[in-house]
């Protein structure tokens, strides 16, 4: 690749803040994250922000890549991937490790490094292990560079199932039941680990839910009905994570809520309803983002639901110390909302409850980037 088609750093003094979009990752959900940085790359105001897109391989190689939102769909029932759509098959970026320079610097194998100018804010569109879950966070604070979304206690709190609901139950939001399987207990003693869910079963019935502790978009998740299923689930679930989670089945309405940091501080969107999907067990990936099961917004709730929803999606927001947006998930059953799981990072594809939501409440979706940018151009760096 020659250097001579590097995006050039803006002139000084009267250059437009540049905003680094950074996506694909390390993550089962790498393509989802490619789909919803081709949104937000269509979205971003080129008025007011330059852009520089950065995909991370699925082995973890900062790829600067095309800024062709049009190549960054899902055609054919298949996501797309960061290799695709990068520049240079050797190629990388780099963010200096240096609170003082915001330079980003492209390398290829034997060229000389190009400094591609400065980076004054990072909109990491990252979903899963390796970008959602505070290690990316570390990497930026340790950089000294504004990002958009929660800093790392939050994202690593929003990201493992067990500890979000550590954190909800102690602030008093009600969870469901629930057991968690760590590695070494199925390493050392299988048995005892099957006895462990089985007795959770005997509790709560079947049937169960099996997922990776930290792990999103569905994916690894299986539906056991009965102790033939069990093991096939814990060995899917293990794909994505050593850690697995074990619910209970909860008898309810699906109602997600979006929640926004403004100026003032967070405020809830209009809900909205996921109805069952007719060709699938559960809201699963295919159901997501294949077959696009269409959500209702607003969700058809009372008045008084609406406002408790809300309430509740902004105190979860609180509790796990969140900044710029969450998506909150929960079940509406007899004994009112249970609190199923948040996202720091919800997927903000063009078909995504989280930007479908807001649309309802009156924000766009280039408003909807633009007030995320603007959150995280308002904080500054260090402990959050």
């Amino acid at each position: 690749m020659s250097t001579e088609n590097l995006p050039q750093s803006p002139e000084q003094p009267s250059r437009k803040p540049r905003v680094a979009v950074v996506f694909g990752g390390r993550s089962s959900e790498h393509g989802i994250s490619v789909v919803t940085a081709g949104a937000v790359l269509r979205a971003i105001d080129r008025t007011r922000y330059d852009v520089l897109p950065i995909g991370i391989t699925r082995d973890g190689r900062w790829a600067l890549t095309a800024d062709e939102p049009d190549r960054m769909a899902i055609t054919e029932r298949r996501t797309p991937d960061v290799e695709e759509l990068a520049e240079s098959d050797e190629g990388g970026v780099m963010l200096p490790i240096d609170p003082g320079n915001r330079e980003v610097v492209y390398s290829e194998p034997g060229s000389v490094p190009k400094a591609l100018g400065e980076v004054d804010v990072v909109f990491p569109v990252l979903h899963g292990p390796y970008g959602e879950d505070g290690t990316l966070q570390g990497l930026l604070e340790l950089s000294g560079v504004p990002y958009v979304g929660s800093g790392v206690l939050a994202s690593a709190v929003g990201q493992d199932k067990e500890y979000m609901k550590r954190v909800f139950t102690s602030f008093g939001l009600k969870v469901g039941p629930y057991v968690v399987i760590r590695p070494r207990e199925w390493e050392r003693d299988v048995f005892a680990a099957r006895k462990k869910i089985v007795d959770f079963a005997g509790q709560h019935g079947w049937p169960l839910f099996v997922k990776p502790a930290r792990a999103g978009s569905s994916i690894g998740i299986t539906k056991v009905d009965d102790l033939s299923g069990l093991d096939d689930a814990i060995a899917e679930a293990q794909r994505h994570d050593p850690k697995v989670l074990v619910e209970a089945a909860l008898h309810g309405r699906e109602i997600e809520c979006g929640v926004l940091e403004f100026e003032d501080g967070p405020r809830a969107s209009l809900p909205s309803e996921i109805p069952p999907p007719d060709a699938h067990a559960y809201y699963d990936f295919e159901a997501k983002y294949i077959d696009s099961t269409p959500g209702i917004v607003p969700a058809p709730l009372t008045p008084e639901e609406t406002a408790e929803v809300q309430r509740l999606a902004v105190d979860a927001f609180e509790a796990a110390s969140c900044e710029g947006l969450v998506r909150a998930d929960f079940f509406l059953t007899d004994d009112g909302f249970v609190i199923n799981e948040i996202n720091t990072m919800p997927g903000m594809t063009p078909i995504s409850m989280y930007p479908q939501m807001w649309q309802a409440s009156g924000l766009s979706y280039p408003e909807l980037v633009e007030e995320l940018i603007r959150a995280a151009l308002r904080r500054s760096t260090g402990l959050r």
